[in-house]
């Protein structure tokens, strides 16, 4: 029975990929993000996402992460299968990434996990689970 059910909003990516799927797997080891040389957040309690056609993705709960050096954004995106996302900017003194970090603030019920958690663009910050 595949994860999502068919909804006017989904129609679309479920008719070219039936069998999308998001998976969530809590992970059990620590998982860091840094950027520019300083850490922005540390984690033992991340979780792994594995979405189909698309890279896995670390989420790390808002708590961990040094919320100091973000600024909440106006930009924002939708995605059918868990809903709308807001983002931040890093403002370090030597480095700004506009849009770098994003979160489901209100994600959809099948991947309510998500909830309070943050994920960062690997391309412009350097994300480890070790």
């Amino acid at each position: 029975m595949p994860q999502f059910p068919h909804t006017p909003e989904r129609e679309r990516t479920l008719s070219r990929t039936p069998d999308y799927a998001v998976k969530i797997t809590r992970v059990s080891a620590p998982v860091t993000v840094a950027c520019g040389g300083t850490e922005i957040a540390r984690s033992t309690n991340a979780l792994l996402v594995e979405e189909t056609r698309h890279d896995p993705a670390y989420y790390l709960p808002a708590a961990d992460v040094t919320m100091d050096h973000f600024t909440a954004t106006d930009h924002a995106t939708f995605c059918p299968f868990k809903g709308h996302a807001s983002y931040w900017t890093l403002a370090l003194p030597d480095q700004r990434e506009e849009n770098v970090v994003w979160s489901y603030q209100d994600p959809y019920s099948e991947v309510e996990e998500l909830k309070d958690y943050l994920s960062f663009y690997t391309n412009r910050t350097q994300v480890a689970a070790t």
